[in-house]
């Protein structure tokens, strides 16, 4: 049986806080927790209710770190609306104090994107457009927010994510000739502009869009068109759907 100090940690994981200083956060669900498996995360403990299988499981239960667990104290450690049968408590990996370093590829800059939801979104974006390093501006959302967690479906464990200030990043970038480029209501049209296989992509907040400090360092305006060009509908878009719209564009070049 789990202690009240053992429920009470795994509950606190849903603080920015709490995760900083212990170092640890939670992922919940079977598919989660396969993931985190199958990427070799280094996981503290998996939790699981009683009568669950161990599809997956087999490496986990010989390490000895899987717990059984009754489903009141699942409902108790949860951070979602209605509690799984399965969590994992991992520790945060090293990287994810800092920013990554620069390399080559596709790369996207996150510059105040503060919904957990929106991020967690643009990891599995990421993952899915093979967009292996994310850029994040430290009033971003925390990537180990349990919401942002449970949104990335596993793309967590395959992108590498840092905060920072984005100014130093795109600075460098600058000096190394890297590509900047970011979406702007006054930019060109994506689908008639160059784009390269290298550089990084800039995507600016919910609310006020790119920083005027970021802004500066973008040397190539980017445009989502809406259809028909004159029509005037919706103000903008999600910035994890203009992710979207933006990645799978650089990608189609990329086939062209």
């Amino acid at each position: 049986m789990l202690t009240k100090a053992r429920i009470r940690l795994v509950k606190s994981l849903s603080d920015k806080a709490a995760r900083s200083e212990c170092g640890l956060f939670a992922a919940e669900g079977r598919k989660m927790v396969g993931e985190a498996l199958a990427s070799g995360a280094d996981i503290d403990c998996i939790y699981v209710t009683e009568g669950v299988g161990g599809e997956g499981l087999e490496e986990a239960l010989r390490r000895g770190i899987v717990e059984r667990v009754s489903p009141g104290e699942m409902e108790r450690m949860s951070h979602l609306r209605t509690a799984s049968d399965m969590l994992a408590v991992i520790r945060m990996p090293r990287r994810g104090a800092g920013m990554p370093p620069l390399g080559q590829g596709l790369a996207l800059c996150l510059d105040g994107v503060q919904d957990p939801g929106n991020l967690g979104t643009i990891l599995r974006i990421a993952d899915w457009f093979g967009i292996g390093t994310v850029f994040c501006s430290p009033d971003s959302a925390d990537c180990y927010n349990p919401k942002t967690v449970q949104a990335t479906m596993g793309a967590l464990f395959r992108v590498a994510v840092g905060y920072g200030p984005l100014e130093e990043t795109l600075a460098e970038a600058v000096r190394r000739e890297v590509p900047v480029y970011g979406t702007f209501l006054e930019g060109d049209d994506i689908y008639r502009s160059e784009l390269s296989a290298d550089g990084i992509v800039v995507m600016g907040s919910e609310g006020r869009g790119i920083s005027p400090q970021v802004a500066a360092l973008v040397d190539r305006k980017l445009f989502i068109p809406p259809w028909p060009a004159e029509r005037h509908g919706s103000e903008s878009l999600n910035v994890a759907v203009a992710t979207a719209v933006v990645c799978s564009e650089f990608r189609r070049r990329m086939h062209g």
